[in-house]
């Protein structure tokens, strides 16, 4: 007896196996409904010959708003801000462009040439920062429109055969074709798929969070784009080192160097001010790490605002200070001698505490004591004093060298060197840790040699000839540099680049499908149900949840036997069985 069957064996076991790939996938309803699925916009096939002037411009910016091309911009954006990061930046420091171009007389003139000095603000970068900012409007706008659109609308209609499609099933069922669409769509439902009946089947869409995702990135890159250059527009950075005891106010004047954007107005900065009231600095004292630093710690008192409450903090490495877009940053620290000059009379000429720059891990430090006002030579004259300062926080006699062997005070000690004459802080700007000793003389000692001493905390060395003395006082203070930097989309940047890293996990991690759940009744009454799912990209999700919900489906509406078939049966009747 021959039997017409349905494709496949009904059954849970049998749903998820008969998902295959066909060879007549270009069939037109499986054509229209793959088709449905993308919501890119469509690249319009325009003719060369032609076009006319509107007509290359439309092409122009269809090019230029396609997803190829911008992710071409992305990759040349990242590739022109690679020589930002190698070659010194006029707009961050100017000495180290200044020393390049005399170190590489060659490459300078290139470098000038082609704006590599200022990379960030050259015509070349802007362009092509320009051109990626047009782009992705142009590919977000049109997608925008159609996934509203697609949003607003139902899932398509379920194709003429569904087992052309991809992933499919089909098992036969004595409930009626009604019953089975509505426990379709209540499943279909339950799993979170938008979903309707359309005529004999149940459509089903799944997975709308992709596209979400891939806008999502695509607005956060905008985002990103406009916080860098707002960023860069209006953004300051300046540096101050302040003794312990000084005080700092958010003004220009303060600052010892000031850098900004090309935006930037003074009016921008976030009034606030604060002291510094202490600083501690721990290091290892034993092990291969010996003389490592472990903390650095700033405590201080600041204000927001001009008449703001007084407020203490800490300030630590990394651990900046925030007021509002402002940031405070503790970047450095060294030690301030206190330091006493007197003349020939006594009379104190000069007394404050000296920041020496650091020349190495272990802080041996040097500097410069300038005594401009207030001193008179045993004549009776007007002049100037200047002495080189070379400090060690800790010396050992036995090294045999005047380096610091530990950068903790231990043991300081400070070497003076004493000039007298014209400083030249009137012919111009001065660098407040160097002394020109173009107008001065040094001073020497009864052998005619340049008069230097080692000091201890306390210790005084007397000018010859009764022209004073300087003193190095008992107390040593510390100083710290900080940086004060203010970059008013900072919060925007950080805000788009996770809302980036959100919308690539949807886009790549989230699959858009779609179902289709058919039900019919066969040539015998007995219904047929027919399943199938259709994915954007070729994934293993797609028949596993097919098969997942043919499963739960069949449960719902179990097999029915299969139908015999109309030819009639052919009995051979053996020799002697009439009898």
């Amino acid at each position: 007896m021959s039997k017409t069957t349905t494709d496949k064996a009904p059954g849970p076991d049998t749903a998820s196996a008969s998902a295959s790939a066909s060879t007549e996938a270009e069939d037109q309803d499986l054509g229209a409904a793959g088709s449905q699925l993308s919501t890119a916009p469509r690249d319009e096939i325009a003719s060369v010959p032609g076009l006319g002037v509107i007509g290359w411009a439309r092409w122009f910016w269809r090019q230029l708003t396609s997803m190829r091309v911008a992710l071409l911009l992305l990759l040349l954006l990242s590739l022109a801000a690679i020589p930002g990061s190698l070659i010194p930046q006029s707009g961050n420091d100017a000495m180290k462009v200044d020393a390049f171009r005399k170190v590489h007389t060659t490459l300078a003139p290139v470098y000038d040439k082609l704006g590599l000095f200022h990379v960030y603000s050259s015509v070349w970068f802007s362009a092509i920062y320009i051109l990626l900012f047009v782009s992705l409007i142009g590919c977000i706008i049109p997608r925008t429109w159609q996934f509203v659109g697609q949003l607003r609308g139902r899932p398509p209609g379920a194709p003429g055969r569904l087992n052309r499609l991809p992933a499919h099933t089909t098992w036969r069922t004595d409930a009626a074709p009604e019953e089975v669409r509505e426990a379709a769509l209540a499943l279909l439902k339950k799993r979170r798929f938008r979903a309707h009946v359309a005529g004999d089947a149940v459509a089903a869409e799944k997975g709308y969070l992709r596209e979400v995702g891939n806008l999502v990135f695509h607005v956060s890159l905008i985002v990103l784009l406009v916080a860098f250059a707002w960023g860069q527009m209006y953004k300051s950075d300046g540096t101050k080192l302040m003794v312990e005891g000084d005080g700092f106010s958010n003004a220009l004047p303060m600052y010892d160097d000031f850098k900004s954007g090309s935006m930037f107005q003074n009016d921008d900065l976030v009034p606030y001010s604060f002291d510094l009231k202490d600083f501690r600095a721990t290091y290892e004292i034993n092990g291969p790490n010996r003389g490592t630093a472990r903390t650095f710690t700033a405590r201080i008192r600041y204000s927001e605002g001009a008449y703001g409450k007084q407020k203490s903090t800490t300030i630590k490495v990394n651990e900046p200070l925030k007021i509002g877009d402002a940031k405070v940053y503790l970047v450095s620290h060294g030690y301030a001698p206190v330091i006493t000059v007197r003349d020939g009379k006594g009379t104190v000429v000069f007394h404050d505490a000296v920041p020496l720059l650091p020349l190495d891990g272990n802080i041996t430090s040097n500097g410069v004591v300038k005594v401009m006002d207030g001193y008179r030579n045993p004549e009776g004259h007007k002049e100037q004093l200047g002495f080189q300062a070379f400090f060690v926080p800790t010396f050992n006699p036995k090294a045999g060298t005047m380096l610091s062997q530990f950068p903790a005070l231990v043991n300081p000690l400070l070497a003076v060197n004493a000039y007298h004459g014209d400083l030249g802080v009137d012919t111009g700007s001065q660098n407040v840790y160097q002394l020109d000793k173009t107008h001065m003389k040094a001073y020497k000692d009864a052998k005619g040699q340049l008069l230097k001493k080692l000091l201890r905390p306390g210790d005084t060395l007397k000018l010859p000839n009764g022209a004073g003395s300087i003193t190095f006082e008992k107390d040593i203070k510390e100083w710290a540099g900080f940086e004060m930097v203010q970059e008013p989309g900072s919060a925007w940047a950080l805000g788009g680049a996770l809302a980036a890293i959100f919308g690539l996990a949807c886009s790549l991690f989230i699959q858009r499908r779609r179902v289709w759940v058919r039900a019919l009744p066969g040539p015998d009454g007995v219904t047929v149900v027919e399943m199938a799912g259709l994915g954007r990209s070729e994934s293993a999700k797609v028949p596993e949840e097919l098969g997942d919900l043919a499963a739960i489906l069949y449960e719902q509406a179990p097999g029915a036997p299969d139908a015999e078939d109309d030819t009639p049966e052919t009995h051979v009747v053996p020799e002697g069985a009439e009898k």
